[in-house]
């Protein structure tokens, strides 16, 4: 098991690699240090993907709604 959470972590480092800009930069933040602190919550890639679509979702859903009233 402690060889799939590196690998896990490893996956998790790599999607973050891509993450910037405003509020997403926060919650990076926060993720890197669960993930330094050894306290990642996360036993596949596709739980912190859900996580992820969870916290930024609504952030789609507000820009289509805009872009759908322009």
């Amino acid at each position: 098991m402690k060889m799939m959470e590196g690998i896990i972590e490893e996956q998790v480092i790599w999607v973050l690699s891509y993450v910037q800009g405003g509020s997403a930069d926060i919650w990076k933040e926060n993720v890197m240090e669960e993930l330094e602190a050894g306290e990642m919550e996360y036993e596949s890639i596709e739980e912190f993907f859900t996580s992820m679509k969870k916290e930024f979702r609504g952030g789609e859903e507000e820009a289509t709604k805009a872009a759908e009233l322009r």
